[in-house]
Parts: C-alpha cells; sequence; structure tokens
C-alpha cells in the first residue's frame, strides 16, 4: 500500500520509513526541508528499494503540499512534535493545534483510511486517592497536554485511526536518552530531584518501530494504545542502570524538591543541550508515566527487548557516529 510519513528526517521517523520499505509499502516521506529527509534516508535508499521512496515537500503549520502529499495514500504517519521554544506556552499549543488540524482536513480530502500517530504517555498517581477512588491523574506538562490534543484532533478525523503513547524511548537518537546518558557521562555524582521516584517503562525504539509498522495493517482501529517496555523502573533506577551498563560508577545524591526551571536548566548546561529544549522533557516528570494496559505488544504481534537490551543497542548505535567519553 501507499504510506505517507510526515516528520521523515526525525529521530522515529527516519527509521521507520525503511522498516515501511522492507514491509513492501510504497512510501512517501514528507518533510519542511528535503535536504534533510534526503540525508536523514540516505542509508535507506542505498540499501533498500529506493524505487518505492518518494520524498516531497510539505508543511503542516502553513498546509502547503499537503494536498499533493496525501494523494493516493491509504495510511499516513503523523510523527510531527515541535519541541522548538516559544514565545508563550499558548503560542506552543495552537502551533501544534493549527499543524493537527491543517493535516486532518487533507487527509480527510484526499480519504486516507487511516492516520497513526505517536504520542506520549500522560502523569498519574500510582497511590489511591484517600477517598479510595482509583488513581488521581497529576498535572500534565502543556507538552503531554498539547499531544493529548493532538490525537484526539486526529482520530476525530479519520475514525479508523490508531494512536501510540509511549514515554521514553530508547534510541540513539532519542532526545530523552541522549539526555540521561550525558548526564551520566558527565556529573560525578548524580543528583537525583523528587522525580527520580517516579516510574515508567522505558521502551526500545525498535519495538515502538516494529508497533508503528504493524499499525498500517492491524485491525481495527479507532483507537489509543499505551505502549512501554517489559521492565518498570523509576527515574533513579534508569540512571544507575545506565551507569552500570556504561561501566561506571555514579554515587547518588537524592534531592527532596524538584525545582523544575532550576534543575532543567543545570541538566541543559551539563548535556550540551538548548534549555528551552530540556525543560518541556522536565516538565513532564510530575507523576508515574505507565501504561494503563498491557496487551499492545500481544495485539500488534511485536516482541518486547528488556531495558538492558535497548540501552546496549543503542549506546552501540551511538558510537558508531560518536564517542562516548565514558566508555
Amino acid at each position: 500500500m501507499r504510506v505517507l510519513v510526515t516528520g521523515a528526517s526525525g529521530f522515529v521517523g527516519s527509521l521507520l520509513v525503511p522498516r515501511l520499505l522492507s514491509d513492501g509499502h510504497a512510501v512517501r516521506a514528507l518533510g519542511r526541508e528535503p535536504v534533510r529527509v534526503e540525508q536523514a534516508l540516505g542509508a535507506a535508499k542505498r540499501s533498500l528499494n529506493s524505487a518505492e521512496l518518494e520524498i516531497v515537500r510539505g508543511d503542516a503549520l502553513t498546509g502547503a503540499g499537503l494536498d499533493r502529499a496525501l494523494a493516493g495514500v491509504e495510511v499516513a504517519y503523523y510523527l510531527i512534535h515541535s519541541m522548538e521554544p516559544s514565545p508563550t506556552p499558548d503560542s506552543f499549543s495552537l502551533r501544534e493545534s493549527i499543524a493537527a488540524e491543517n493535516f486532518a482536513a487533507a487527509a480527510r480530502r484526499a480519504e486516507v483510511r487511516r492516520i497513526v500517530y505517536l504520542g506520549g504517555l500522560v502523569p498519574r498517581w500510582s497511590e489511591e486517592a484517600q477517598d479510595g477512588s482509583a488513581a488521581r491523574r497529576a498535572p500534565a506538562s502543556r507538552h503531554l497536554a498539547s499531544r493529548e490534543q493532538v490525537e484526539r484532533l486526529l482520530l476525530d478525523a479519520i475514525a479508523d485511526s490508531i494512536a501510540l503513547r509511549a514515554s521514553i524511548v530508547i534510541g540513539a537518537r532519542s532526545r530523552s536518552f541522549r539526555l540521561l546518558v550525558r548526564l551520566v557521562e558527565r556529573m560525578p555524582v548524580l543528583a537525583l530531584p523528587a522525580w527520580q521516584r517516579f516510574q515508567t517503562q522505558p521502551i526500545d525504539a525498535r519495538d515502538v518501530i516494529a508497533m508503528l509498522a504493524a499499525c498500517a495493517t492491524s485491525t481495527p482501529g479507532g483507537r489509543t494504545l499505551e505502549i512501554g517496555g517489559p521492565d518498570t523502573l523509576s527515574y533513579g533506577e534508569m540512571l544507575s542502570r545506565i551507569a552500570e551498563l556504561m561501566l561506571i560508577s555514579r554515587p547518588t545524591l537524592r534531592i527532596g524538591v524538584n525545582l523544575t526551571g532550576v534543575t532543567a536548566r543545570v541538566a541543559a548546561a551539563i548535556a550540551g543541550e538548548n534549555p528551552e529544549l530540556v525543560l518541556p522533557l522536565m516538565e513532564g516528570l510530575q507523576g508515574n508515566l505507565l501504561p494503563r494496559e498491557d496487551h499492545a505488544a500481544e495485539l500488534l504481534g511485536v516482541r518486547m527487548h528488556t531495558f538492558d537490551a535497548a540501552v546496549e543497542h543503542a549506546l552501540s548505535e551511538w558510537e558508531r557516529s560518536e564517542e562516548l567519553a565514558a566508555r
């Protein structure tokens, strides 16, 4: 079938395109800058049937090129997540909504059968409320709340669509994973704010790609699947395991408060990242990020990798292009 992948130059998109090509699909890759898409997919074009890969220019925010990109497409992957700094929090959410609305409208005009979206898990408290009711939900960060809104817009537009929600994806180009590795590598003592106790189920990028690929043909649609790896870890445990797998020793210092704004700027300085990009990641650490159900892998026919296997693979991939000082 003909498939469209937006965000094709990004971390997930650049991995998904070759997987879809290998599954026999004709893939159209959309990007604002086709040159960047060409660079990101260079290896895929050389190793797979490049005749089945078409790269087109388009911009979901302005709507330019969307009708052409979606023409004849059966399944469209929406992998656009802006992490760019915004003048105000509201402008970020507005930009995300406009892009999703433009894409949804174009998909309806093109009679696309399904949109597949990758969003984020939202935080929730693991303990019961004092009145004995179900687990309480923690407030979502503006980025996670925006992703929920985008999900609703896309699923409402095309009835057979599927959304996947994940927390931390373990991969060589994953911004969240790279931040954790840089902190482990460069901090002689791991100072862990209060969010270190919250739990999540980090998932191997290979498993995310396999699930996304399966969504092209899986039935039925019209649903959201929350996905996670087989291991449940706190953020503190994740950092400790990464340090062990990198064969380095890092003592920990637990801090009883979060101080998100300060922590994000310190972490950004240590990791060599833009603090305006790190802050949204830190803002999302307000509670457990755990799938509410644990059957997505079975439904989609994907065999999951453990956290240790995911980290080892990601570090190996990373070191093919850049040396890690701690290793």
